[in-house]
């Protein structure tokens, strides 16, 4: 049967508690894996890859691959 991984990313409060809000009945048996995050991340990246799409507007670069 195929499965679906979700992502949470959660702070650990106190006493080492992570709370996670899913959307399963309750009751229902979940695996969870848990590793620390990391620092870097690359938000900057993903807005600038999606604030604008101009650098693709170029007419050379429309030629080569309007040609191809």
């Amino acid at each position: 049967m195929p499965q679906t991984a979700l992502k949470y990313d959660a702070k650990v409060m106190e006493e080492g508690r992570v709370e996670l809000h899913v959307p399963f009945p309750p009751g229902v048996h979940v695996t969870v894996f848990v590793i620390e995050g990391s620092v870097d991340n690359f938000d900057e990246l993903i807005s600038a890859a999606q604030s604008s799409l101009d650098f693709w507007d170029h007419p050379f670069d429309d030629e080569d691959w309007n040609n191809a």
